[in-house]
């Protein structure tokens, strides 16, 4: 009697193996996934116009009358870098709504069962993000030239970058929270609006923090936004390699990093 031999067996589809997927590929096939709908329908990045030229319009002036002296030398340099930071914040931090779409439907769940790898999903999703944000802050650019702005062209392209890698964070803790409260919906909202409205203020995008208290200075120093904020500011008057804008990277770099390592995170021990 001889002892019966196991042997390693590959998952076959039809008797034939299955490729062997890369986390690379897996990621790009994510990202075009999401961004057919957008592609599709580009409602929604039209109207995500809509909030930033209004505080243009009717903020820019306001703040060019009242604190024009304040800030010193071009209102526009400071303060578009400013509404084009608070649309990557805007924009990425309510994408883990589309995440409780896909879980209430069951499309998450499914997703989950593909051979696509966890990460991959999570990295895909964060990554289509780039793409409504540097479309809409590339009009704003565009709508604001006839109005003065004149910003350093290199300063710009660095800024719209630095914000896409911001934008991949902040999106990325956005799903992280959709994930977190799965079974209660509404603590998602909670949550965002609790959070955004705080860090976008002590960030000094709608008025310079330098005429603040002394504690609101201090909390600012811990927060991300307000070094990407400064940063901005500092590559459209055309200091593009001053520590303000390397510091602007830093924050972020960190941004992305951290979103992403807490978002695959939880993706790998998604469930549902």
């Amino acid at each position: 009697m001889s002892a019966a031999t196991l042997t390693p067996t590959t998952p076959t589809s039809a008797g034939r193996p299955l490729p062997r997927r890369g986390f690379v590929r897996d990621t790009r096939i994510v990202l075009r996934r999401e961004l057919a709908p957008v592609i599709r329908d580009p409602f929604s990045v039209v109207f995500g116009l809509v909030q930033p030229l209004v505080f243009l319009g009717l903020f820019g002036p306001l703040l060019a009358g009242s604190a024009g002296g304040t800030l010193g030398g071009d209102v526009w340099l400071w303060f578009v870098p400013a509404v084009l930071a608070m649309t990557t914040l805007f924009g990425t931090s309510v994408t883990g709504s589309n995440l409780q779409l896909d879980l209430s439907s069951g499309v998450h769940e499914r997703m989950l069962v593909t051979p696509l790898s966890r990460p991959a999903q999570l990295v895909g999703r964060a990554l289509k993000e780039m793409v409504p944000i540097l479309a809409q802050s590339a009009v704003v650019l565009l709508v604001m030239l006839p109005f003065g702005l004149r910003p350093d062209p290199l300063g710009a392209v660095l800024t719209l970058l630095q914000l896409a890698v911001l934008g991949v964070g902040v999106g990325a803790l956005s799903y992280t929270l959709a994930l977190a409260v799965r079974k209660q919906e509404w603590m998602f909202w909670v949550v965002q609006q609790t959070v955004l409205f705080p860090v976008m203020l002590l960030s000094g995008m709608l008025l310079p923090l330098e005429t603040g208290p002394a504690w609101m200075r201090a909390v600012s120093t811990v927060n991300p936004l307000r070094y990407v904020v400064d940063s901005g500011r500092a590559a459209f008057a055309g200091d593009v390699f001053s520590s303000t804008v390397a510091w602007g990277w830093v924050a972020a770099l960190v941004t992305a990093a951290v979103g992403l390592t807490v978002g695959v995170r939880a993706m790998i021990r998604s469930t549902d």
